[in-house]
């Protein structure tokens, strides 16, 4: 089938333009010649060929490649066509846009190949995805433009009057730069009735040369001189010619003529063989005598370019070398030797030099297509680079080997003749190796070796194969609370091993809350450079830690995200003072405290109770007493707030104390609150009285009724947020109705044998050196919330001694009621002295409580506890 496809040529004739005469008749030499061959290694690749004229001009065309293998133009740009070329000047250019192969340098066919016929020069054309191969072989036809020119414009001859009829006379021939019907096809001379010229073709490269014949026998007395004009010419159109002044001098009689040793001298020489070296040497002997007998030597139609490089001794006959001999330039020479006696006799043999090969040419690496820049995802068998390799020289030393380095994951495979695929083996990954210097080392078989050297460059562009990576598993960051809004908490970083937008890192927090409110109202993220900022004050009080997830994104496609959490530890400040929860200090009546007289030194009065909302150190209280009637009198537990006697008590002291004790918390810097204490001194306490005062409530009663006021009072804030604009909008509606049906209550008093007269008899331990009541009162109006702490109910009027012994049943209500020091407000606590005869039974009425709600319906009803 190769065969067949090989003999199947499809012929274009093209149009050269050639002006003159000579137009018409290369428009019809110039052939387009189409061979497809089939390329066993890696598919089909095709061999074109061209002819064209030497001397068109530059930008002239040559042929349009895309139309002649049936391709469409738009793919010549899309799979990156070349003109690769084979020559070291680019003769020829590949218009990639129109599929136009034009002449980018004039073509000399004479300086380019000499008397070489044919004349090529080659080049390939590469397309790439999928890799495909076009040899193009372009034939440069010879144009007439060189006359035959002979060496000399005389030659002399030195012939014998006697010399025989038929005797021939070689003429040094004319050279023509041209080949073919272009080069010198006849030789002429005037006529004249001496001589007639004979026109010979030499048996190896077809030139033309001269033989002068004598066809009469000369005369030096009747012509000692004869004058010929010898004429060259070539068969090109047109015509042209070149002369020569043949001068002939008749001698007298030289009966003998040189005679070479062999008619041929056939020589070994080798190339780049060193100036003076002896090639060979050519013999001729005379049998004449004296200057008949001497005998020099000449070359004889001998091209020029061999007279630069060959030397003939005249008088010895020794061939030297005189110029560089190179093999790849030509591979042999032939030599014509003329001997001539002094007589003028002469005679001709050849030499034929044969040069041998020498290993002096290292391969040429041609690079003819080259990815730099591939992906790190390549898959394996990815071309990288197609490339050439050749040696000039041959047999073994023109065989050569190609090989890259062992440490790369790369390969070579061979393709079509001299032609190498650089090709992926293995996986890459260009976080490790961004980019390979692969060494190319093409060495020949010669001896000694030669090798070459090219290095190529491979970079490897970057996919997003790496998600980023946070420099720590999880963070901790610590904010003091109080925070001014957009302050820097902490920076989160996350590295991308990726390049560019690959490893462009964006960050951003992850959907959450804290408390009831999202992130994105306390904290914000810098999308760029991973800033966390606060975008509110924070309360310790409410908030002590919260934590976010973080997630790094690049700027791949498809992104790639990793992600981590930050924990916020809000640090505590020291930003609430003590609050003193006994005794409540906003009640309309400060608390009283009764001490007998009697009571000795440490004898515990109260105890002042109070807390801190802040935590660690900010929250440790310290009690002193910053001011007393008498200070000498009381002292105040430094770290339990009790309040105690210092001393008896002595009848000059006032029957009035009062104690301001100080709180402070241990903060920096440290804050405080005071207390108010109001302590009257008793007079008349009995030990049945005193151990009723002694009894404490259990711990049990103490705890559960501070649990109660906790939940009221976060029931009652609660509350208040969440309907205090409801409240506000319906109350002057409410009001006005209230008051139309509102008739008050008569304040009297009234005997209930229920009622106990000892509330408060329990026992326990708690913190309160006595049993209190808490009483929790709500209002509508004033917008706040109060616990108000009674003190005990103590009485303050001695025992009536006339009364101790009467009934129980029979008691009679003996209250002195004491004038209210302050008006019953709404919603407030209202505190009253009252006393009461120690023979009261129980069931005595002591007093009653009357409250008023200004609400209605339900919302009016009373309890009292």
């Amino acid at each position: 089938m190769a065969a067949a496809a090989l003999q199947r040529g499809l012929c274009f004739r093209s149009d050269p333009g050639m002006a003159g005469g000579m137009e018409n008749r290369f428009r019809k030499r110039q052939v387009l010649s189409f061979f497809l061959c089939l390329c066993v290694s890696l598919g089909a690749c095709e061999t074109i060929r061209y002819s064209v004229p030497e001397e068109k001009k530059s930008g002239s065309l040559l042929a349009n490649i895309a139309k002649d293998l049936k391709l469409d133009v738009g793919k010549l740009s899309s799979r990156s066509a070349q003109l690769v070329s084979k020559n070291t000047k680019e003769y020829f250019e590949l218009n990639t846009g129109s599929g136009d192969v034009m002449i980018k340098e004039k073509i000399d066919r004479e300086e380019l190949c000499g008397q070489s016929d044919p004349c090529l020069l080659q080049f390939e054309i590469v397309l790439e995805n999928p890799l495909q191969l076009y040899r193009i072989e372009v034939q440069i036809e010879d144009v007439n433009d060189n006359s035959p020119k002979f060496s000399k414009n005389e030659f002399v001859f030195k012939m014998p009057e006697q010399i025989p009829i038929n005797t021939r006379f070689p003429l040094e021939g004319a050279q023509d730069s041209d080949i073919g019907t272009n080069g010198i096809q006849s030789y002429a001379i005037n006529p004249n009735k001496y001589f007639r010229l004979d026109v010979q073709t030499l048996d190896t490269d077809g030139s033309k040369y001269a033989e002068l014949i004598l066809e009469k026998q000369l005369d030096r007395e009747a012509q000692a001189q004869l004058m010929l004009i010898l004429t060259a010419a070539d068969g090109g159109l047109p015509q042209r010619t070149g002369t020569a002044l043949i001068r002939v001098n008749v001698l007298d009689n030289n009966d003998n003529f040189p005679q070479f040793s062999q008619s041929v001298y056939k020589v070994q020489l080798m190339e780049n063989s060193p100036r003076g070296t002896l090639v060979t040497k050519v013999e001729a002997s005379d049998l004449d005598q004296g200057s008949n007998a001497e005998i020099t030597y000449s070359f004889r139609q001998v091209p020029d370019r061999f007279l630069k490089l060959f030397k003939l001794n005249q008088s010895s006959g020794e061939i030297a070398v005189m110029g560089l001999i190179d093999y790849e330039e030509r591979s042999s020479y032939e030599m014509n030797i003329q001997a001539t006696d002094g007589g003028g006799f002469s005679s001709h043999c050849k030499v034929l030099v044969q040069i041998e090969d020498v290993n002096d040419n290292a391969p040429e690496v041609t690079l003819t297509s080259l990815t730099s820049t591939i992906p790190e995802d390549s898959s394996p068998d990815t071309v990288v680079a197609l490339f050439s390799v050749r040696d000039r020289d041959s047999g073994d030393n023109g065989r050569t080997l190609c090989s890259i380095q062992d440490n790369v994951p790369f390969a070579l495979k061979s393709t079509v003749k001299n032609y190498y695929e650089l090709v992926t083996q293995k996986p890459l990954d260009r976080e490790k190796v961004p980019e390979y210097n692969i060494t190319i080392t093409a060495t020949d078989r010669g001896t000694p070796r030669l090798t070459s050297v090219k290095i190529i460059r491979v970079q490897l562009s970057d996919i997003n194969d790496n998600p980023p990576v946070f420099n720590e598993s999880s963070y901790v960051m610590y904010l003091k609370e109080n925070n001014h809004p957009g302050l820097l908490i902490g920076t989160v970083h996350a590295a991308d091993l990726d390049t560019e937008q690959n490893a462009k890192v964006t960050y951003s927090a992850l959907p959450g809350n804290i408390g009831d409110l999202p992130f994105s109202f306390s904290i914000s993220i810098n999308s760029e450079n991973g800033n966390v900022y606060a975008l509110q004050s924070l309360d310790y009080e409410q908030t002590r830690d919260f934590q976010v997830t973080v997630r790094a994104a690049d700027g791949g496609s498809p992104p790639l995200s990793s992600e981590v959490i930050v924990r916020v530890v809000i640090i505590d400040e020291n930003d609430n003072a003590p609050f003193i929860l006994y005794p409540l200090q906003n009640s309309s009546a400060p608390a009283n405290d009764l001490v007998p007289r009697s009571a000795e030194a440490g004898y515990l009065v109260t105890k002042v109770v109070a807390v801190d909302g802040d935590s660690g150190q900010n929250s440790w209280l310290s009690y002193q007493l910053l001011k007393a009637t008498d200070p000498s009198l009381f002292t105040v537990g430094l770290q339990t707030g009790e309040v105690k006697t210092s001393r008896p008590i002595t009848s000059p002291d006032s029957v009035k104390q009062k104690l301001i004790v100080l709180v402070r918390d241990n903060g920096e810097p440290p804050r405080s609150s005071t207390s108010t204490l109001n302590v009257l001194l008793v007079d008349g306490f009995s030990d049945a009285y005193m151990q009723l005062l002694d009894v404490p409530e259990e711990e049990e009663q103490q705890d559960t009724l501070t649990l109660y006021l906790v939940i009221s009072l976060s029931f009652i804030s609660f509350l208040f947020l969440v309907s205090v604009v409801t409240i506000i909008a319906i109350r002057l509606y409410k009001t006005r109705q209230c008051r139309e049906l509102y008739v008050p209550s008569s304040r009297n008093f009234y005997s209930d044998r229920n009622f106990p007269t000892k509330p408060a008899e329990t026992s326990g331990t708690g913190t309160l050196p006595q049993s209190y009541r808490y009483e929790v009162c709500l209002t509508t109006g004033s917008g706040t919330s109060e616990f108000n702490f009674l003190r005990p109910l103590v009485p303050s009027l001695p025992a009536d001694p006339s009364v101790a012994g009467g009934s129980i049943l029979d008691c009679q209500i003996n209250s002195q009621l004491k004038e209210e020091k302050e008006s019953v407000r709404e919603g407030r606590a209202s505190v009253s002295e009252d006393s009461i005869p120690r023979s009261s039974g129980t069931g005595c009425i002591v007093n009653k409580v009357i409250g008023i709600n200004e609400n209605c319906g339900q919302n009016g009803w009373l309890s009292y506890q």
